[in-house]
């Protein structure tokens, strides 16, 4: 639990500045679209996420415009413990609704933001200012190989220590979801 802390702690502290506008998002996110599951296909994990297994992270947004965030996954193995963090997420005030203040300890908020969107909203890449942390994810718990290739190349490409990236197992058992 100390460790857990101690690392979020730190990310929390190291996105607590002003959050630039770099232009490294997408132009325009409809917020509605993007609400609901979406399974964590590869990340640069944070600490605590390091051994995942059937990382799912779910946003809702609220009566006050705020987005609800449930992330959850095992811990070591498909049947090991189930894990789950419940930060708050507002969109920073900027119009194409894809940089967000993530809260996971008050007050402290981190910078995190959408990087990459398909069309359809199915495939997404979530991103930081500092290029330290990464998500791929989907609406689904696989993509193909080569959309995967194309992303991390696309990480890359923007600066992300895609060395560190870490493919996140799904093996459900039944319906994926918690």
């Amino acid at each position: 639990m100390k460790r857990l802390l101690t690392g979020l702690l730190f990310v929390l502290i190291s996105g607590c500045a002003s959050i630039p506008d770099d232009g490294h998002h997408v132009d325009r996110v409809e917020l509605t679209r993007f609400m609901g599951d979406w399974f964590v296909i590869a990340h640069i994990p944070l600490p605590p996420e390091k051994q995942a297994f059937n990382a799912v992270e779910s946003y809702r947004l609220d009566e006050q415009g705020r987005i609800e965030v449930r992330f959850r996954f095992r811990k070591g193995s498909p049947e090991g413990p189930l894990k789950s963090y419940t930060p708050v997420a507002t969109v920073a005030e900027h119009p194409s609704n894809a940089i967000w203040r993530m809260q996971f300890l008050w007050p402290f908020q981190a910078d995190f933001r959408i990087v990459w969107l398909n069309e359809d909203y199915s495939i997404t890449v979530i991103g930081r200012e500092k290029r330290d942390y990464a998500w791929i994810m989907a609406r689904q718990p696989g993509i193909g190989e080569q959309q995967l290739a194309d992303l991390v190349a696309f990480l890359d490409a923007e600066g992300y220590p895609t060395g560190s990236l870490r493919i996140v197992p799904h093996q459900w058992q039944g319906a994926p979801g918690y």
